[in-house]
């Protein structure tokens, strides 16, 4: 807490030494830039959401299950989009020097390697389950998230090949994709979700397995979505030719890993810190797990827009490319100074919710 004080009392005192209206006219571009950013992030918020309320419905224990079974999940994906982040503000660079060459390397570069993390974080979850049992989590919630982790850690291997489209795209100012594609896998999640949980039609009924199986399918249609919008838009098409892996260039790979791996790092241990609560409020028992589940769902959710703003800086970031690092430093302040406005918001609404909750329980 004193640390984000002195952070905070450093940053006024900053501004205060040039004209504040420096900031705030950069406001408008950078929220229309994060907009469809922050709209796609919660588009991941609101799968789990879902899966929340569809599996809430068959008990306390398949919530719980979700909730212990997700954030094994939440650490290896945590990895791999801080680790994907690094792909932004390289193709960022390149395309505000008109490099297109670059811009195609860097793509095929990170595409390559989100691939290969995918598929290591897969195997890495599903190897670390034998943890839960040494966790204090009740028997029968570790029962049911064992396999439910099975499936859905398969799914991170289609989430951070996403997540390789994604940043390529948010390089390019393109943010918009990235919102179109986990909506459309939304609708596919919902869908899935509904008919296999609950056994509708002639699909089985599969519970918590269902919902695994509805998540995977959706964000393998995600990346789908993705390539397609992508491949076939006039301008960037020109980005999915001439790949090869004699092209492959051990320069360009350790550009990106050495941009790439303290992002890791720090998402990693942020998303450590909710986790840990969830491991927490399992060894008080499975309804508090649950009940955990639900409030770590809704902070995610306004976590995502400091996300969305974070990108847009990455985004931004041409202007280094165009060695204009006066500029450079009044754009990170302003989407500083915004991302601090609208957490403070959230902060004042959610307590006012949580303080009205409180009043009406202490009425009845």
């Amino acid at each position: 807490m004193l640390d984000l004080m002195l952070i905070i009392t450093t940053f006024a005192l900053k501004i205060r030494k040039v004209n504040l209206a420096q900031y705030t006219k950069e406001f408008s571009y950078n929220f229309k830039l994060a907009y469809p950013v922050i709209l796609g992030m919660l588009g991941h918020t609101l799968i789990g959401i879902v899966d929340n309320i569809m599996v809430g419905n068959l008990g306390s224990t398949e919530l719980a299950a979700v909730s212990l079974g997700n954030s094994f999940i939440f650490i290896g994906m945590s990895i791999g989009i801080g680790f994907s982040t690094a792909i932004t503000p390289i193709i960022a660079e390149a395309d505000a020097a008109k490099d297109s060459s670059k811009i195609r390397s860097v793509f095929h570069h990170g595409l390559l390697l989100c691939t290969l993390i995918g598929v290591a974080l897969f195997i890495m979850i599903v190897l670390a389950k034998p943890i839960m049992h040494l966790m204090h989590q009740p028997e029968a919630v570790v029962a049911l998230a064992a396999p439910y982790i099975d499936w859905v850690a398969f799914s991170l291997i289609p989430v951070i090949i996403y997540q390789g489209y994604k940043q390529f795209a948010d390089g390019l100012s393109k943010t918009k994709y990235a919102m179109y594609s986990i909506f459309m896998a939304n609708v596919v999640h919902i869908f899935f979700n509904y008919v296999l949980i609950y056994g509708v039609w002639f699909f089985p009924k599969l519970g918590i397995i269902g919902a695994a199986l509805g998540t995977v399918i959706s964000r393998i249609m995600m990346v789908v979505f993705m390539h397609y919008l992508l491949k076939y838009n006039q301008e960037l098409k020109v980005y999915f030719t001439k790949f090869n892996f004699n092209q492959i260039r051990k320069k360009i790979l350790k550009q990106i890993i050495n941009l790439g791996f303290p992002s890791a790092m720090q998402m990693l241990f942020e998303v450590t810190l909710f986790t840990a609560a969830i491991w927490l409020s399992g060894s008080i028992g499975k309804t508090s797990q649950a009940a955990n589940q639900i409030a770590l769902t809704l902070a995610t959710t306004t976590f995502m827009f400091a996300m969305g703003l974070n990108v847009a800086d990455d985004s931004r970031e041409q202007s280094k490319g165009l060695n204009d690092y006066k500029n450079l430093i009044i754009v990170a302040r302003s989407i500083f100074l915004l991302a601090i406005i609208l957490e403070f918001i959230f902060c004042y609404s959610v307590c006012r919710v949580c303080i009205n909750f409180y009043r009406i329980c202490f009425w009845i």
